[in-house]
């Protein structure tokens, strides 16, 4: 199965995006630490553009058609990019769910932008400016929508579980 995570910078996609594969034993792809290696292999140094998507689809295809779970962790900002990952589960011929990742208390979702450090190296997090000014296309195709501002992460983690088998059956 491929779980497509989306959603602003700071909302927690990351943290839930961890904590969903390592309860289904599956394979985190993270685009910031492929675009950060983009980066800092000097080829491409400021915006990767279109790259670091297409080694994700590329790396969660291969660990798909070898069986595995693939969570796709990316803002995943437009309907392309969505529709990209549900191709990617096409060709590998399983079935794909989508996760949005919201932080619905605006203070505590500036508060966890303006306070993060970076965990891979070299990378430089966005702004509250840029994270509320992005382009962000609403989602389409009803995704499960998971809401990090009141919930501990193992709380969030039972829900979403549950969710995602209801969607399955």
């Amino acid at each position: 199965m491929l779980v497509i995570f989306g959603g602003l910078p700071g909302s927690g996609k990351t943290t839930i995006a961890r904590a969903l594969a390592q309860r289904l034993g599956g394979v985190h792809v993270r685009l910031d630490t492929i675009e950060q290696a983009l980066r800092n292999s000097g080829m491409l140094r400021a915006d990767v553009g279109p790259a670091g998507y297409m080694v994700a689809y590329g790396v969660a295809e291969d660990n798909l058609k070898l069986g595995r779970t693939v969570i796709a962790d990316t803002v995943n900002p437009i309907s392309v990019t969505r529709e990209a990952w549900r191709h990617v589960a096409q060709r590998a011929g399983v079935p794909s769910i989508e996760v949005e990742v919201i932080c619905s208390d605006r203070t505590e979702h500036r508060r966890r932008v303006e306070t993060r450090e970076a965990d891979i190296e070299g990378l430089v997090n966005p702004t509250w400016d840029e994270v509320v000014t992005r382009n962000y296309d609403s989602w389409s195709s009803g995704p499960i929508v998971v809401d990090t501002a009141f919930k501990a992460v193992d709380e969030l983690m039972a829900e979403l579980v549950v969710r995602m088998e209801s969607v399955r059956a």
